[in-house]
């Protein structure tokens, strides 16, 4: 037929062959840690029993099936309501309080006249994010110990009672939101902040000729420029809005038990202590697969909903 090109079958080149090495890394990575673990799954389903001098593979082969028993252990649990509720809510606040401010500080960065001040004030924010949960436990800790805590010890100089910190559950959703933030905003910003100095410059020339202030340039050019980038972050924080940073609600709790249980447990903490005390593997699994699998939906779902306003700024 007239008009149809036939298709011609790609030579095999200089720049594919350096291009499959540079990508066999982490190819090789993604299957040993990605996709051969998802074998595992099948363990929410048994009842699985560790039998003495065989290997893994043959103790889940030959473990018996439990079909959606395992799920009882999560769904019928007393603290079911409490951890779904705690694990969704932060992740609500987490995802939009973290967003706000990480966009503004980048948006106030770039500001900035001195750039030499702007790259301290971005390092110094960016640092927190390459210090471990444990680390800043003992900070949080030489802030909040009842013998020798810095707050406290302002508040016996006052003439008051010390405050245990650790059993007054009322606060903790304040320093659990406070610690994430301090710890992954910098983080954040610098996302935001290396997609704004990508932004053509002309844009803002022209803005200026035309007489637009800052804060006009910001709402007409920044912010419309950021507008993929918000909502592609958006969409993958919804994705892991049932998964919660263990480091930050174990560590810095101090085991998210006790009186403070219903103010800081989620499920991650709530499986790693059932493991703790002797609950079948198969359950906690079962848990676990519950949490990707709604992830999962979440995640699909806030594409689609993106994707009826705007096709362009969807992931896929």
């Amino acid at each position: 037929m007239k008009g149809k090109k036939k298709w011609k079958k790609g030579r095999w080149t200089k720049n594919d062959t350096e291009l499959t090495l540079l990508a066999l890394p982490t190819t090789v990575w993604y299957v040993l840690f990605c996709f051969l673990p998802m074998f595992g799954l099948i363990i929410a389903f048994k009842n699985y029993k560790v039998t003495g001098g065989k290997s893994f593979l043959y103790n889940i082969i030959h473990s018996e099936w439990a079909g959606l028993k395992n799920f009882e252990f999560l769904i019928k649990s007393n603290d079911l309501f409490v951890v779904l509720r705690n694990t969704i809510l932060y992740n609500l606040v987490f995802i939009l309080l973290g967003m706000f401010l990480a966009v503004g500080l980048a948006i106030l960065i770039s500001l900035m006249r001195n750039k030499r001040a702007a790259k301290v004030y971005q390092t110094l924010m960016f640092f927190p994010y390459f210090m471990s949960w444990v680390v800043a436990a003992y900070f949080t800790d030489a802030f909040l110990d009842m013998d020798h805590g810095m707050i406290n010890g302002i508040i016996r100089k006052s003439g008051q009672t010390a405050v245990q910190w650790y059993t007054t559950s009322e606060v903790w959703p304040f320093i659990l939101v406070f610690m994430y933030i301090w710890k992954s905003t910098g983080y954040s910003m610098v996302l935001y902040l290396s997609n704004i100095s990508g932004i053509d410059t002309t844009l803002y020339e022209a803005a200026v000729m035309d007489g637009a202030n800052k804060r006009q340039q910001v709402r007409y050019i920044t912010l419309p420029c950021l507008k993929n980038v918000i909502v592609m972050m958006f969409i993958l924080n919804v994705g892991k809005i049932f998964y919660s940073d263990f480091g930050l609600f174990y560590q810095i709790s101090g085991g998210a038990k006790g009186s403070i249980f219903n103010t800081t447990a989620t499920i991650d903490t709530y499986v790693y202590n059932a493991l703790k005390s002797n609950t079948p593997m198969g359950m906690t699994s079962a848990a676990a697969f519950f949490q990707s699998v709604a992830c999962c939906i979440t995640i699909l779902l806030a594409n689609w909903i993106v994707k009826k306003f705007d096709r362009d700024s969807a992931l896929i």
